[in-house]
């Protein structure tokens, strides 16, 4: 299925770059098709999120998340350092403010894949950023992902279905709607958007 816009205004090249922000409902496939679009951009700056949660198996300090306890947070969030924060499932993930900024000075697209509430506080403090709705083929698929996944309990499972439905129901605010039927066209379409390709 191809990507749809949704009252997009059309961006002069000149006005690169530009922040883009990947949102979703947990278990759409972010996270996949972040990777397989940095697998064959490396070239595309993906901003590592500090997060609360522990780590789960495989996942490395600095490469996943930056991994902080509750204390280091709250100072992040006190000094400002955050561009958007949101507390999910019992934890809390942010966006280091100060590297994002640096990168787009330099002059380089960036990507952020956040959630539903840190998708609106960009758009609130960076109205230029570009949100872009990653949506899934059916929510019967989006139900199968979210319990194959294996890594958590029932509790978590049900949170993360409830909060998929509010998070659902906010397509309209995005810029553009791309559907996960395939990770390779929609990373493409993707990479097309922040103009990489």
């Amino acid at each position: 299925m191809a990507a749809h816009s949704r009252g997009a205004t059309p961006v002069p090249p000149d006005a690169r770059p530009r922040l883009t922000v990947l949102s979703g409902p947990s278990g759409v496939g972010k996270s996949t098709v972040v990777a397989h679009m940095r697998k064959a951009h490396p070239e595309v700056w993906l901003s590592v999120s500090a997060t609360t949660r522990k780590p789960r198996p495989g996942e490395r300090h600095g490469v996943q998340y930056f991994f902080v306890d509750d204390g280091e947070f709250d100072k992040l969030i006190a000094n400002g350092e955050l561009l958007e924060w949101a507390e999910f499932a019992g934890n809390r993930y942010g966006t280091p403010r100060e590297a994002v900024q640096d990168r787009l000075a330099a002059g380089e697209s960036v990507l952020l894949e956040i959630d539903l509430q840190g998708a609106r506080q960009v758009r609130d403090s960076m109205p230029e950023a570009q949100l872009v709705f990653l949506a899934p083929p059916s929510w019967e698929e989006l139900v199968r992902r979210l319990t194959g996944r294996g890594t958590e309990l029932p509790e978590v499972i049900a949170r993360r279905l409830e909060a998929a439905k509010t998070e659902l129901a906010a397509e309209p605010e995005f810029d553009t709607t791309l559907v996960n039927t395939s990770v390779e066209d929609v990373a493409q379409e993707l990479l097309t958007l922040m103009r990489v390709v």
